[in-house]
């Protein structure tokens, strides 16, 4: 396990060159990227659940073609003077994905409607917790609250599981939502960009991360509130 950890750490420092796309300006490194904007470095990433999750899905993701800026761990105002929290927020050309990182384990059954999902395990133990396809529509609202400019129909919500568990019984059929496992991410979003016409250049994409960045590294107390308020929904 902690083997294999190291492995897709280094594999994600030390990216294959892409190839050339003309047009498209030198992006910086997984590492580097997320480092940035998270202040997370390589042991408190290698180390904690989440940090990791949200890594590994954008180092997925990183080397897809197209313009496109990514942020991390937003802290967005819900209009309930509180906060939601979005592992992910992706800025392409296509429009703009919202992944929520799932970094669980063990078989894992929900469906679109029900309030909570359930996590279990071989020996019986079973761990519920909030429905990530709502949290997730919680999550694109407040981005729309915020960005009133970009319709509805140019969100895109992916639930990204680790490839650790099994999707054993998940249904949705909600429009523009994947739930996937991390090692289906790149080829579910480049099929989405292929298929999605450009409806943000990259002036208008700058404009945007630059406005979000202010909802990054948010205060120990916002997020001691949020944790707080999560722990309240899942028991």
């Amino acid at each position: 396990m902690f083997k294999t950890l190291i492995r897709n750490i280094v594999d994600l420092l030390n990216p294959p060159a892409p190839k050339k796309l003309s047009g498209n300006p030198k992006q910086k490194s997984v590492m580097a990227t997320y480092k940035e904007q998270t202040g997370n470095g390589f042991l408190s990433t290698l180390f904690n659940k989440g940090n990791y999750g949200e890594f590994s899905s954008y180092g997925k993701i990183a080397k897809l073609p197209g313009y496109h800026k990514a942020l991390f761990n937003l802290y967005l105002p819900n209009g309930k003077e509180q906060t939601t929290e979005i592992d992910l927020v992706y800025l392409h050309e296509t429009g703009i994905y919202v992944i929520e990182s799932k970094n669980y384990s063990g078989w894992i059954f929900g469906d679109e409607k029900s309030q909570k999902w359930m996590q279990t395990f071989p020996n019986g133990q079973k761990f519920p917790f909030y429905n990530p396809i709502k949290q997730n529509i919680g999550h694109i609202k407040a981005l729309q609250n915020i960005l009133p400019s970009i319709e509805k129909v140019h969100y895109k919500s992916l639930i990204v599981f680790s490839e650790r568990c099994e999707l054993k019984k998940v249904s949705c059929e909600a429009k523009d939502t994947f739930i996937i496992k991390r090692n289906q991410l790149a080829k579910q979003m480049a099929q989405q960009i292929q298929v999605s016409p450009n409806i943000l250049d990259a002036a208008y994409i700058d404009r945007i991360y630059n406005f979000l960045s202010q909802y990054q590294k948010a205060d120990q107390s916002v997020k001691r509130d949020h944790v707080e308020r999560i722990k309240g929904q899942q028991s």
